[in-house]
């Protein structure tokens, strides 16, 4: 049988390129999820009712954009 590697220890190219020739490996591509993308926009959660509808506003925007 063979041994899983250690997917903290992959960078994410090499997480990617695990994945793609082990799709079926759920376990690996739940570890890639889990890191999410680093180049992701990062947004603070609404502090207060303002910020809140503020934030709906800027979503319905861009969902209505699509």
């Amino acid at each position: 049988m063979m041994m899983k590697p250690d997917f903290s220890k992959m960078t994410r190219q090499e997480l990617r390129a695990y994945i793609l020739a082990n799709r079926e490996d759920d376990e690996a591509i739940a570890a890639l999820i889990q890191r999410g993308n680093p180049n992701s926009p990062k947004f603070p959660f609404p502090k207060n009712d303002v910020d809140l509808k503020e934030m709906q506003e800027i979503l319905r925007d861009k969902l209505s954009h699509r």
